[in-house]
Parts: C-alpha cells; structure tokens; sequence
C-alpha cells in the first residue's frame, strides 16, 4: 500500500497532514537528513579556516559548492542516502559516505578524510536536532503561539466593558469583566513566553566521549575547544554545552519542553472555559451552511474547535512529558533510547500546532451573546450581597455578614425588588442606603489592571 494521507497511521501524516505540513521541513527524515549535511558541510568548512597544513591548498571557492549540498537538497538526494544506509545500516555515516561522493564529483577527493573528521554521530545528531527545533519554533509554532495570544488580547480588549456573572465552585460569584477573564488567559501566556526566552538550544560538540580526544592526538597545537564553541555557537547559532559525555545533557531540551507544557495546560484551561460559557449560552457560533453538528440532531452547532485543541493539547503534553523526562537520563557515557525517542519530538510539535489551529479558529467564530450574559447578572442578584455586607461592616453594622446570609439563604429567588427591601428595613442613615441602592450585578465589577 502506497503511503497517502488516506493510509497512514499517524493522523498528523493522514487526516491533519495539511495543518503541520511546514512542519516537515523541521521534522521528517529527509529534514533531518538535511540538517546533518549542514553540520558536516559546515564543519568541513570551519576546518579548512584553521590552521591545518592538509587542508591548505584547498580551493576556498568551492564553498559555494559545498553549501549548495544542503541549499539545494533535494528528495532525490535524501533517497540516495537512505540508500546508503540500507547497505551499511548507519543513518549518519550514510550522509558522510554521501559527502564522500559528492566530493569526488568536486574534485576535492584528497581531503575527503576531513569529511566527520574526529567526530562521533552525536556531534552531528546533537546539532542537527536542536538547530530543527529552533527553526522550527522561530519560523512555525511561535509566530502561530503570537498569533493566537494577540487574538485573545484583542477580545480581551474588545469585551472589556462586558459585565459577567463569575463563577467559583460552579456557583453565582461576584461580578467580572467578560475581556479581564480572557486576559486572565493573556498575561499567563506572556509570562510563559517570556520564560521561553532564556531557555537556550543547547548542543553538544566534543567527540566521542565529549573530550575531543580524536583532535587532540591528532592537531594538539590547536585549541579544540575554543573551536567547538565558536562552530557551534556562531556558525550553528546554538550554545554548545561544553562538559559533556557522548551525548548532549537534555536538560534545557526538557526545560523547553516543559514550558511548552505549561503554555499548552493554560491554553487547555481557556478551551474548557470557553466549552463552559458556550454550553451557558454566553457565546454562539458562527456555522457554515453545510456543517453538519450531528448525524442525528439536526439543531446541534458543537465547540469542536475547543474540543480538537483540548484533545491535541493534551496528546502534545503527554509526549512532552516523556521527552522532558527520559532524555535527561542516559546510562554512563550514553546509551543508544534517546535516538528513537528524539524522533518523536516532531510529533508532539505538530499536535501542539493542530491545537493552536483549532483554538485559533474557533476564536473566530465566537458571536458573543450579550443578552444571555445580561439575563445571568439579573437572575443573581444575591451576589451583590458580598458589597452590601462589606460597606456595613465598614459602618460598623452589628453581625452584617449575618445578616446578609439569612437574607440570601432564606429567600427561594433573591432579585432587586429583595435586595432594596432589605435595604429598606436597614437602620442606617439615608445616605447609606442610597450607596447600597446603588450597588447592582451589572456595576459590581470591581478594578483590573490591563
């Protein structure tokens, strides 16, 4: 069977392969092909700059050449290394034997010796990796995280005069602001956005087992590690973790992957929130004439799009959370569990983008219903019973929180025509009376800051 979006096992490559599929360019095998010959290529280059006798007559025109070999990368050229590797069942020395032929067809056969040269796999994979996931978040999922956090800012914005009735416990409580709920929302996300912005992309660069042992007996004179931090840190735009094993630390993988977390559970908190006040009547939906909400009840317009980002968010989590916690860990100098389970991260990425479409349109389909969200104030008058007993107290009124809970306990339905004729009976002076008057479920909304 041919592989389609029809016959693939993965919903990300079947049913929401048109979502996430930028995301290949990050992410799939020829991706990640690609990102290894632009170590090796890089690297071969970073070599010809030092000091090394054999390389000096290397004509350095050829660069262009050589960079051509990632630029212009090609399916063709991916099957040509997977071909490689089929033979010798080694998927980075597949790109080095690779290069090895490109270099023939360059005329650079005498110093196809440099091509990995003192290198170990995880120098390659270990960059490669973290340079996929940056761009992939510089160029994908954060512009569409900004995107969504700008639309909830903007209806934060637009209803921020909304009066609504909160709910603690599931219960009537004291009056908000429909646009200060969403900006809740907004603020917890830019603290998270901010955090993100310390966490580097780490890679690790050293050799074998991280001592570039394979260089030093080989060039001694030359300051290796002076060498891998500039190649890593400005050639490949990472931070090279400089005391390593074979193998990268993680740690600041798993603290990206962790924050990513944090934004995703937020995001997954608004979702149900918004599930709830569709489900109260306080948004309707914008419907498409031929959508179809129930195979059975024709009248059904249902919050998928809030339920499609939930359910993503939280497959998305699920993975990040084994990411973040087995990649740290490695058995002694290293162990060969993170190369299978890195190759997931691409997975957890594109559920996490398929959540951020969902909710992004489902944010435009919101028709707030303001009349609904009225009604609610006005069938609760009883939560205007908290500013009441607050300004008594400040008037030294014997018992009013008392007062007030024998009042709202008592009465089947507490509406305004209750409220004034408690206020009626109060022995207070009249100009009290006339602030108490005042206070009403659509007023009591209190300050917020944004």
């Amino acid at each position: 069977m041919n592989l389609t979006t029809l016959s693939a096992i993965s919903p990300i490559d079947g049913r929401y392969r048109k979502q996430v599929e930028p995301l290949a360019n990050y992410f799939s095998e020829a991706a990640l092909i690609k990102y290894r010959l632009f170590v090796e290529v890089e690297y071969f280059i970073a070599l010809c700059e030092l000091p090394l006798p054999q390389l000096a007559s290397i004509d350095k025109t050829v660069y262009v050449e050589l960079r051509a070999l990632y630029k212009d990368f090609t399916f063709d050229a991916a099957r040509k290394v997977k071909d490689i590797e089929k033979k010798i069942n080694h998927d980075v020395k597949a790109v080095e034997y690779f290069m090895r032929e490109k270099f023939d067809a360059l005329a650079l056969t005498p110093y196809k010796e440099f091509i990995h040269f003192g290198l170990t796999s995880q120098d390659i994979n270990n960059t490669a990796l973290p340079l996929s996931l940056k761009e992939a978040w510089n160029n994908t999922l954060n512009p569409l995280l900004k995107r969504v956090i700008d639309k909830l800012e903007a209806k934060a914005s637009l209803w921020k005069a909304i009066p609504m009735l909160a709910r603690t416990h599931g219960q009537p409580a004291s009056p908000t602001s429909l646009g200060k709920e969403i900006y809740v929302f907004v603020e917890r996300l830019k603290k998270q956005m901010d955090h993100l912005k310390h966490i580097p992309f780490s890679a690790k660069f050293g050799g074998a087992t991280g001592n570039f042992n394979a260089h030093c007996v080989a060039y001694p004179e030359i300051d290796w590690i002076a060498f891998g931090d500039y190649f890593v840190n400005s050639v490949l735009g990472l931070e090279r973790s400089k005391v390593t094993t074979q193998i990268e630390h993680y740690d600041n993988l798993a603290a990206f992957f962790d924050n990513l977390k944090r934004i995703n559970t937020i995001l997954i908190d608004f979702d149900r929130d918004i599930w709830s006040y569709i489900s109260m009547d306080y948004f309707k939906q914008a419907i498409k004439k031929q959508e179809v909400g129930s195979s059975t009840m024709p009248h059904k317009v249902n919050p998928i799009d809030f339920e499609n980002s939930e359910g993503n968010f939280g497959i998305a989590n699920a993975i990040f959370e084994h990411l973040s916690a087995k990649l740290p860990i490695s058995r002694l100098q290293r162990d060969l569990t993170d190369s299978t389970v890195t190759r997931n991260i691409g997975v957890s990425v594109a559920h996490m983008q398929i959540g951020l479409s969902s909710l992004s349109r489902g944010l435009d389909k919101l028709i707030i219903n303001k009349e609904a969200i009225q009604a609610d104030l006005e069938n609760n008058w009883a939560v205007v019973a908290e500013g009441i007993q607050t300004i008594l107290r400040r008037e030294g009124y014997p018992e009013p929180y008392e007062a007030l809970k024998q009042l709202t306990r008592s009465h089947e339905k507490i509406d305004q025509k209750t409220i004034l004729n408690f206020i009626s009976k109060l022995e207070i002076p009249e100009a009290v009376k006339e602030e108490l008057r005042r206070i009403t479920p659509t007023k009591y909304t209190g300050v917020y800051d944004f």
